[in-house]
């Protein structure tokens, strides 16, 4: 009885940190962690009713991925993307995305594009209420992007996508979730109502076209907003250090 109860503890403490990985990944994504905040690890354990442990480790991967940052103090926080650190990620992301979109337009299925269309539908009735939830509406447009993104069927392409969403998401994500205002713009409809159209027709540049109109309209609103720190010429961060062993 022993031995087995001890040889069942290593399995569910791996279960455990898949588990905080995944609640955290979520949360970095969906922006409802703020940029530059803090991450208590006792905070996250008790959110998920875990041992500390589990989420040191799944912090630690998450260090390794570059979605959270281990300060000098050993503080663990979101990292504060630079203007240029934010321009790199959207160059990126307007040729990895744009290339699933692409390929989704040519390879999606029946089933594939109701989905899309169903993402798309939950979000223009959540954009339309006269008091969006923004929670709702960020998960459908996520919901909505990654409907796409599988759709093109490469399965190597969706954790390199996973990643440049872990490094933007608290950006993109917290910026429209601080302002409704911006959920009721008819541009950002009308890029997804031209994605979909394209995906259902086939045709792979229109899909990658409107795609990239969603991506770029997004990153200018922020651009505008001077809330980035402009950065190194190469894209590093200043006070982004990781710490010790890190």
């Amino acid at each position: 009885m022993h031995a087995s109860g001890a040889a069942g503890e290593p399995a569910a403490a791996t279960t455990a940190a898949l588990r905080v990985h995944a609640r955290l990944r979520e949360l970095l994504m969906a922006g409802m962690l703020e940029p530059g905040q803090k991450v208590s690890l006792r905070t996250v354990a008790g959110m998920l009713d875990v041992s500390v442990q589990p989420v040191r480790e799944a912090v630690s991967r998450l260090v390794a991925d570059r979605a959270l940052v281990v300060m000098p103090n050993r503080a663990v926080r979101v990292p504060l993307l630079t203007l240029a650190q934010f321009r790199e990620l959207t160059a990126i992301r307007l040729v990895v995305e744009g290339y699933a979109a692409g390929e989704a337009a040519l390879r999606r299925t029946g089933a594939d594009l109701a989905a899309i269309r169903r993402h798309d539908a939950a979000f223009r009735r959540e954009r339309a209420k006269a008091r969006p939830d923004a929670a709702r509406a960020i998960a459908h447009n996520q919901a909505l992007h990654f409907t796409v993104y599988r759709a093109a069927g490469i399965a190597e392409l969706l954790p390199i996508i996973e990643g440049l969403w872990l490094r933007i998401g608290p950006v993109l994500n917290f910026d429209l979730r601080g302002d409704l205002a911006k959920l009721r713009m008819a541009k950002w409809e009308r890029c997804h109502a031209q994605l979909v159209e394209a995906i259902a027709c086939g045709d792979a540049r229109g899909a990658r076209k409107a795609l990239a109109r969603d991506i770029v309209g997004a990153a200018k609103r922020i651009e505008a907003r001077g809330i980035l720190p402009p950065g190194d010429h190469d894209g590093k961060s200043r006070g982004n250090g990781h710490g010790p062993g890190h």
